[in-house]
């Protein structure tokens, strides 16, 4: 039966007000049967049912959730149906139950924006099968309203609709006007995590801006598990519009960038196999980008060069089985996953006339990362990337990066953490400078303030977690903060290096337990201790983010 007028006007108005405050609110229930604590399953027990139990996010039966609008938003939310998160799960009825399937199920069901806190537990074993419970809670996806934030001393702004669980199936539409410091953007965006109910994932985007415009498509049956044997997929990628060059966070220079990129892979795996997963992957890619003065803009001061790539390619990834979780992290009242395991990837292409491309050149991308549990309360992680190509007989557009970020638990309610990050520029592309400032890291200093072709950042953070919880909806945290960053190296317009910045700050941190609109709304206040004289004595930072 059709929605009253009366009740299209509740939810709208409902539905504002949680994307403003960025709140979430949500309901879906159903019920699996009760079950004394179960024993633990063995070699070779076979999965029976798998129930699932979707939770109102407001639980009217505790006191201080027990309250109309809360009440109201349960039965205003349409409850996330049972296959979009059937079709999540690694494991089927009539599969032999495994332990590291189940965790890993988990994982993956914690990447859903649309739920939180799922837990898979047994239910009852009876004749060497197990009955299964998938529990979560929904949580508010619905957002047509209007956002705000500011960082870099740049403010961006959207109002628009968008709903990560629409009509409970996992699919995500988003439709609206977002405006930034670069451009006004009418955008569409779709993703669809589960095609026909199938392992093929979809997402499609379209977006008419102020200075052109942008589609992209994507296609792809990924390596959803560790235990996946294989992936295919093809994407598109086309956008025109007006790139800004930067200096002391200013407008300096403007050209027009037309780019497309198009690929087409397939990849096989054996699988998990003694705690290492091998994955190996070929296939073709387009990349072509093409530069000229903009209209009505001042010419270029230096235009980049157009450059086609067309190759094939071959890759390889190892990732290494080693996971634990932790809470009040990078979230607050979260279950967080981290991976302390080996992970390593590298990808060699070879582009020529002969597949359409402009010269020859061999292109190389890898990564790796692994993680320490150094002691009690201490944990370590690193990760390094590179990305190049050989052209001509020299290396050009290569960037060495690395990073690396420590965690210290100081107590039950604090967490120091230190992150150190560089980037390692040579013969860049000059549409591919590196910028450092207010929206890269750098708080007290305007967006892309430096630039080079290299930098480096370190930023220490004492972070607090507090118990308060108003209203149900935030949890609520703080961090005081210093961040100390350079650029190195030449810029096309030769911006001026001011050498070492510094900055100290201190700011609030709201985790949106009820919604799937953000994370963590980050709000910052930091102080400049260097740069010329022209820039503010105060930054002022409203962003949302999905870490603390």
């Amino acid at each position: 039966m059709p929605r009253s007028p009366l009740r299209l006007r509740l939810i709208a108005a409902f539905s504002l007000a949680c994307g403003v405050a960025t709140a979430g609110i949500a309901a879906a229930d159903v019920t699996a049967p009760d079950a004394a604590p179960p024993p633990v399953p063995v070699e070779g027990d076979r999965i029976g049912h798998i129930y699932f139990k979707i939770s109102d996010i407001f639980d009217t039966t505790k006191p201080g959730e027990n309250k109309a609008l809360y009440r109201l938003a349960n039965r205003l939310h349409i409850d996330t149906k049972e296959d979009a998160l059937r079709y999540q799960l690694l494991f089927a009825e009539g599969d032999l139950y495994s332990q590291r399937v189940v965790d890993e199920t988990e994982r993956a069901l914690r990447r859903l924006r649309y739920i939180r806190e799922p837990h898979i537990r047994v239910l009852s074993r009876h004749d060497g099968v197990v009955d299964l419970e998938v529990s979560v809670s929904d949580v508010w996806t619905l957002s047509p309203g209007i956002s705000y934030g500011r960082k870099g001393g740049a403010n961006h702004s959207s109002a628009e609709f968008e709903d990560f669980n629409l009509f409970g199936t996992g699919k995500r539409l988003s439709v609206g006007i977002k405006s930034d410091v670069d451009r006004t953007s009418k955008a569409f965006h779709y993703v669809d995590p589960n095609v026909l109910g199938s392992r093929w994932t979809t997402e499609a985007g379209y977006s008419d801006n102020n200075d052109g415009n942008s589609l992209e498509f994507d296609l792809e049956r990924p390596f959803y598990s560790f235990d996946t044997r294989w992936t295919a997929g093809v994407s598109f990628f086309d956008d025109d519009g007006v790139q800004h060059r930067y200096s002391l966070g200013k407008r300096a220079d403007e050209f027009r960038r037309e780019m497309r990129d198009a690929d087409a892979h397939f990849g096989t795996s054996a699988g998990w196999d003694n705690g290492w997963v091998r994955r190996f992957t070929v296939g073709l890619r387009f990349d072509e980008k093409r530069f000229s003065n903009a209209a009505g803009y001042a010419p270029s001061v230096i235009l980049p060069i157009d450059h086609t790539f067309s190759y094939p390619y071959a890759g390889i990834e190892l990732i290494q089985d080693d996971y634990t979780t932790d809470m009040n992290v990078d979230q607050i009242e979260r279950t967080e996953d981290f991976a302390f395991g080996r992970r390593f990837m590298a990808e060699v292409g070879y582009s020529d006339s002969v597949f359409g491309a402009d010269d020859p050149a061999t292109l190389v991308r890898a990564a790796a990362s692994r993680g320490w549990r150094l002691r009690p309360q201490h944990s370590l992680f690193l990760g390094t990337w590179f990305s190049g190509r050989l052209e001509g007989g020299s290396t050009r557009n290569t960037i060495f990066s690395a990073a690396a970020r420590y965690y210290w638990r100081t107590s039950r309610n604090t967490l120091f953490t230190a992150s150190l990050s560089g980037d390692l520029g040579h013969a860049l592309d000059l549409d591919n400078e590196l910028t450092l400032g207010g929206d890269n890291g750098l708080r007290g200093y305007p967006l892309r303030y430096q630039t080079g072709d290299s930098r480096a950042l370190l930023t220490l953070e004492e972070r607090f977690y507090t118990n308060w919880y108003p209203w149900r909806l935030f949890h609520i945290g703080g961090a005081v903060f210093t961040d100390i960053g350079r650029s190195f190296g030449p810029s096309a317009l030769d911006v001026p290096n001011l050498g070492t910045l510094r900055d100290v700050g201190f700011g609030l941190r709201f985790s949106n337990s009820r919604s799937a609109l953000a994370n963590v709304l980050h709000i910052d206040v930091a102080f400049p201790l260097d740069g010329d004289k022209t820039i503010k004595n105060v930054q002022f930072l409203v962003e949302t983010k999905r870490s603390f």
